[in-house]
């Protein structure tokens, strides 16, 4: 055998030459490693590796689509606890709220001067539109119960049926679901003239 490298070069490939009768010994040497072999053997070892790859990657699939569904239900319940809690403090809140519409209104009415109710007032409107929690508009519109609560009802034959003449109390909505409803007044026409 024949070796032609150099240590002090490390560009260098180093290369290998092996003699006639060294490559005759291998060649015997591989052949008698295959005799020892079965083909048959090794093939159906392959087959049984094959399968069970297969099974196994069977089940990852499997274990993926659970941890993939178990992580969707959770980021879902997680956001509709939170979004529960809220829309209960915002109930709570819109109580508060209301007391501080009226004051104000009572304010106007007496002529008293309502500019700190005003400054108030802006401030909770900033909080509830920051946690998306929007009126309803009523006044004007067509009754909609998934949107309204009517609580009087008045004849107006110069209005179509379920027109809302007067808001009550006002609604919200908070994640696109009604949190609150909006207390009406809606017209109905009066049956003895038509």
């Amino acid at each position: 055998m024949i070796k032609l490298s150099s240590k002090s070069d490390p560009d260098e490939i180093p290369v290998n030459v092996i003699s006639e009768n060294e490559t005759e010994n291998d060649s015997s040497i591989s052949e008698s490693k295959l005799s020892e072999f079965n083909i048959d053997e090794l093939s159906q070892q392959l087959d049984l590796e094959k399968q069970k790859s297969s099974e196994y990657e069977g089940k990852l699939k499997l274990v993926l689509a659970d941890f993939q569904n178990q992580s969707r239900k959770t980021r879902t319940d997680i956001e509709h606890g939170v979004n529960t809690k809220i829309n209960e403090f915002a109930l709570d809140f819109l109580k508060i709220y209301d007391d501080f519409v009226r004051a104000k209104e009572v304010f106007s009415e007496s002529k008293i001067n309502s500019d700190g109710l005003d400054s108030i007032l802006k401030n909770m409107n900033s909080l509830l539109q920051k946690y998306n929690i929007v009126p309803i508009e009523a006044l004007g519109e067509i009754f909609n119960p998934n949107f309204h609560e009517a609580i009087s009802i008045i004849n107006d034959p110069d209005l179509d049926d379920n027109t809302i003449t007067k808001e009550i109390r006002k609604g919200y909505i908070s994640h696109e679901r009604v949190i609150r409803p909006t207390l009406v007044e809606i017209t109905k026409k009066d049956d003895d003239k038509i």
